[in-house]
């Protein structure tokens, strides 16, 4: 299993081949003179083939949490978010009686759950102040599957990294629930887990 690395300066960069070296120079137009402002390009470029090239063969199983906290569909919305709460994370797959993963619960599906319309928590508040009442109180009789987003962001075991990133970017979310070949919830992706595999050195693209 691939280790997730603890710091740059630990992890170094990644082995970069000729065939690295090579498309990196082809994309420097004009003449190649070697000074060291364009060692440090030829690198750069360099450093970005070698890592994407690496990123295609590191998968989701590789870098996913296993242990997963999750919710069911007929779970009351209070016991959601006390155990999000407890465990100090804003979202949880929800899955069915088979480990079929059918939504995601959030602080982004309260949030609209009790202010329709509001993107932020203040916003939640200033609704309550307006209108006298906690609007909280309402959500304690519905399930979760009143409010999950739904259908969930997945990806499987076999996702390479690089396309998890394009996903996250794409889809604005910070995390996305692993499926196993039989379609049941494996594992847990997020933002976290691809920032130390991602990322360029100083001076690099992003």
């Amino acid at each position: 299993m691939l280790k997730k690395p603890a710091s740059d300066q630990e992890k170094g960069p990644p082995e970069i081949s000729d065939a690295d070296i090579v498309a990196a120079m082809k994309e420097i137009s004009g003449y190649l003179d070697i000074t060291p402002g364009d060692f440090k390009e030829v690198y750069l470029l360099a450093f970005r083939h070698a890592r994407e090239r690496l990123l295609r063969r590191v998968t989701a199983r590789e870098i996913m949490t296993r242990e997963v906290v999750r919710v069911q569909v007929d779970t009351p919305l209070q016991e959601a978010a006390e155990l999000l709460a407890q465990r100090a994370i804003s979202g949880a797959p929800v899955v069915d009686d088979e480990g079929r993963v059918v939504g995601v619960i959030s602080e982004k599906d309260f949030l609209r759950g009790l202010a329709p319309g509001s993107s932020s928590f203040m916003g939640v508040v200033a609704d309550c102040l307006e209108e006298g009442n906690c609007q909280a109180l309402a959500l304690r009789e519905r399930k979760v599957a009143d409010l999950m987003s739904s259908p969930a962001i997945t990806v499987i075991e076999e996702t390479p990294v690089l396309e998890i990133a394009r996903v996250f970017k794409e889809k604005d979310i910070n995390r996305a629930p692993v499926l196993d070949s039989q379609g049941r919830l494996a594992g847990i992706v997020s933002r976290g887990d691809l920032l130390g595999l991602t990322a360029c050195p100083a001076g690099g693209a992003p």
